[in-house]
């Protein structure tokens, strides 16, 4: 076998688990230990050495006295600083997951899990580990869980959600970001392409190199050269000292561009001349420069349709391409909506120095129903300019009023002739109209305000 897991340690108080456990790892490590009880970890600790530690997040009640894993995490972690431990949960909850690996937790997986993957998130715990460890003794408990947490991979930071198309998104991200393959992320305006890209740079074995961002489609084609490739002092009237490019700024780290699908087709070829090169050339120089970089690409373009157009060259979308990540649009994972939006109440109300606000069930209900164009980005400017505006401790759904679908506000089409719809659609136009202005668009429907509040009430709006 080429690889071996070493000596593993399962916790679960869930007999089937331990044992379905037990049976598949048994073929791909020297030694399987199964517990029940996690109050055994001390013992346990003191009389072997384990090479990866698979850990139950949620014990319950009448197990252990009901401490849930990450006390015991802790417990472990005081022990053995530099053990590895994946963490485990049935919740599939993502903060819960980052807070693991903030705690000190090398990865954690999701029950039920594929066994395929199980095995190889175990692998790539012990290697990440054995690649971090550091000979430095503490027994500080608190300074040992800062060191591990400080050496642990955690992509997810800055990622909120726990919906399916968020937890396949983390997968995915996991399995690309220990290769060196080019990757090609697509989506919106405003899902957080840029976010992904640097998970992924932070997941990977660049992590302690840089990661160099660029808006390649704000870059003018005079300057697209120099700027991504450099230039050697004189080669043009500004170049006044030697100047290395963005593709050298990045060696050994990650190059993300930003706004791909914008690139004029005279630098597409450019591009995709140094990409297969492996080098760069600086204005102004002959002198090529080796180049050691992990591609990755955002865009928002359709850009097989552009290739179809002869807009963006084929040959460099295969290969910018080797794997692709599509971001959901917001609208596609509305059960992430309230972690999202409480995430961003919190930053805002610590920000401008204002007390906590929490959202009455009318506003988080007409956030969820919102269609959401500009996705998170719009999200979080919704948030922010109701966070200022309010005078309440609790957010209502008139706080979002500026809130509206441009297909609904924009002119009463009316192809739907249920009158319940008709009214809602009739009011978001009035609003709309009168720029959110309540006492204005009463008027203009021929209401008072606590009949048009009534109203906004009825259609979560």
């Amino acid at each position: 076998m080429e690889r071996e897991l070493g000596k593993v340690l399962v916790i679960d108080d869930n007999e089937d688990i331990l044992l379905a456990t037990k049976l598949l790892l048994k073929k791909y490590a020297k030694l399987v230990q199964i517990e029940k009880d996690p109050r055994k970890i001390p013992f346990l600790l003191n009389q072997d050495k384990y090479d990866v530690i698979l850990l139950d997040m949620n014990f319950t009640k009448d197990t252990a006295t009901g401490k849930e894993g990450f006390y015991w995490l802790e417990e472990i972690l005081t022990r053995d600083p530099q053990a590895v431990v994946v963490m485990i949960t049935a919740y599939g909850d993502v903060e819960m997951a980052v807070r693991a690996l903030k705690a000190g937790a090398t990865d954690f997986v999701l029950k039920p899990w594929q066994n395929d993957k199980l095995v190889e998130t175990l692998y790539n715990a012990v290697t990440t580990k054995k690649g971090s460890k550091t000979t430095t003794k503490d027994n500080s408990s608190t300074s040992a869980v800062k060191k591990v947490a400080g050496a642990a991979v955690n992509p997810f930071e800055g990622i909120i959600g726990k919906s399916e198309a968020m937890m396949n998104l983390f997968t995915i991200i996991r399995k690309v970001a220990v290769t060196d393959a080019n990757v090609l992320i697509l989506g919106e305006n405003g899902t957080g392409k840029e976010v992904i890209a640097r998970a992924i740079h932070q997941a990977s074995q660049r992590k302690s190199h840089p990661f160099v961002s660029v808006d390649v489609g704000a870059i003018t084609e005079t300057l697209f050269e120099s700027e991504l490739f450099g230039h050697k002092k004189g080669a043009f009237t500004d170049a006044k000292e030697d100047r290395a490019g963005r593709f050298e700024a990045a060696n050994k780290g990650t190059l993300f561009l930003d706004e791909i699908g914008n690139l004029p087709l005279a630098m597409q070829s450019k591009l995709l001349t140094v990409l297969q090169r492996r080098e760069v050339t600086r204005v102004g120089s002959n002198q090529a420069t080796p180049i050691d970089i992990r591609l990755v690409c955002a865009t928002n373009m359709p850009l097989y349709e552009m290739v179809e157009k002869n807009e963006f060259r084929q040959d460099l979308l295969y290969r910018i391409n080797t794997v692709e990540l599509h971001l959901p649009a917001l609208r596609e994972r509305q059960e992430d909506i309230p972690l999202l939006a409480e995430h961003y109440a919190k930053v805002y109300s610590k920000r401008y120095n204002l007390p906590q606000k929490s959202f009455s069930a009318s506003a988080m209900r007409k956030l969820q129903q919102y269609h959401w164009p500009g996705n998170v980005r719009e999200l979080q400017h919704a948030i922010e300019r109701a966070i200022i505006i309010s005078d309440e401790d609790e957010l209502q759904a008139g706080d979002f009023l500026f809130l509206l679908q441009k297909s609904e506000s924009a002119e009463l089409d009316i192809d739907d002739y249920n009158l319940e719809n008709v009214e809602k659609l009739v009011i978001q136009k009035a609003i709309s109209k009168h720029a959110g202005n309540i006492s204005k668009a009463a008027k203009a429907l021929g209401l008072t305000r606590a009949s048009l509040y009534r109203r906004l009430e009825k259609h979560g709006l």
